[in-house]
């Protein structure tokens, strides 16, 4: 096919995309069920974790719940229970342990079966400058927010990509799509897994293997203790995210196999902006936003408990 032809076959797609993409701003789409479906979340201990296992509970999904938190696991276990899972595999499992990965993974393909949903949800921070952080936390940061992924979708990828079906979904951060003062590790790690998403969704496309699909989360802050003491600075425009709204968005995304999804709304034309203006505004309005001083009196939730 020639250049102008294939020109005409992109703008045509192009147009049919974008009227496509604005139906579905007043049409929801359809959401698809996930009863039935073997789900993998990692950091299914606390937070949206936890949250989310209990919506996939109740639409009737196979749950298999990794954290390195015991107890945790185990409130998450019977708070699912009692939200109506019919199955619930719980595993001890430190994701930033490439061998510990790969052992428990096989451990859940032996006992439950093949993993159809895997959501990458566990992180960590540092909170601080990058100069004071100790080598071995911005390894650990490395090592959970985005060489988990690497090992998750090693281990649970190929019989997805057997059956064609599957969906994998990344919690991110908006600090994987803008650099924030006192997050340069955390940054890094999270532009890290926005990347790896993407590209494993090209990878899939490549082979035909439309039935995988992939979902990108990429909020803003969130009220779990995660980042206890960061502060924002415009809270109409940037509000702190509650954490029950979160994870109901992440549930709508999944089930309409939506690619990426920016929480608050306002973040689209965030970075919209960011992507084609100068630098010099750029930077301007990361600082009218309050990027250099949200971390200022941060705590943690380590440093809480």
């Amino acid at each position: 096919m020639n250049f102008f032809l294939e020109m005409l076959k992109v703008l045509g797609l192009t147009t049919y995309y974008m009227l496509e993409s604005l139906v579905f701003l007043f049409v929801p789409k359809r959401k698809k069920s996930v009863s039935g479906e073997i789900v993998l979340i990692t950091g299914a201990g606390s937070g949206i974790g936890r949250l989310l296992s209990l919506k996939f509970a109740k639409l009737g999904a196979t749950l298999v719940l990794w954290d390195i938190n015991q107890e945790g696991l185990h409130e998450t276990s019977r708070l699912a229970g009692e939200n109506g899972a019919v199955k619930v595999h719980a595993y001890i499992c430190d994701c930033s342990k490439r061998q510990e990965v790969y052992r428990v993974a096989d451990q859940v393909k032996k006992e439950v079966g093949d993993v159809s949903i895997l959501v990458n949800n566990a992180g960590i921070v540092t909170g601080k400058r990058f100069i004071e952080s100790p080598d071995s936390l911005v390894e650990k940061t490395m090592q959970v927010n985005i060489m988990a992924h690497f090992w998750t979708c090693k281990a649970f990828l190929p019989a997805m990509i057997a059956s064609n079906h599957g969906h994998l979904v990344s919690i991110a951060s908006s600090a994987g799509l803008i650099g924030v003062n006192r997050l340069a590790d955390y940054c890094a790690s999270k532009f890290a897994a926005v990347g790896f998403a993407e590209s494993v969704d090209v990878e899939m496309r490549s082979l035909g293997k439309t039935g995988i699909k992939t979902t990108t989360v990429c909020p803003y802050f969130i009220s779990t203790g995660m980042f206890d003491g960061a502060e924002t600075k415009w809270s109409r425009l940037l509000p702190v995210l509650e954490p029950e709204y979160v994870a109901e968005k992440i549930m709508t995304a999944i089930r309409q196999d939506q690619e990426i999804l920016f929480l608050p709304r306002s973040l689209y034309v965030f970075f919209a902006l960011k992507n084609i203006l100068p630098v010099k505004i750029s930077v301007l309005l990361a600082e009218f936003a309050g990027a250099y001083k949200l971390m200022d009196n941060f705590k943690g939730q380590g440093k809480k408990d």
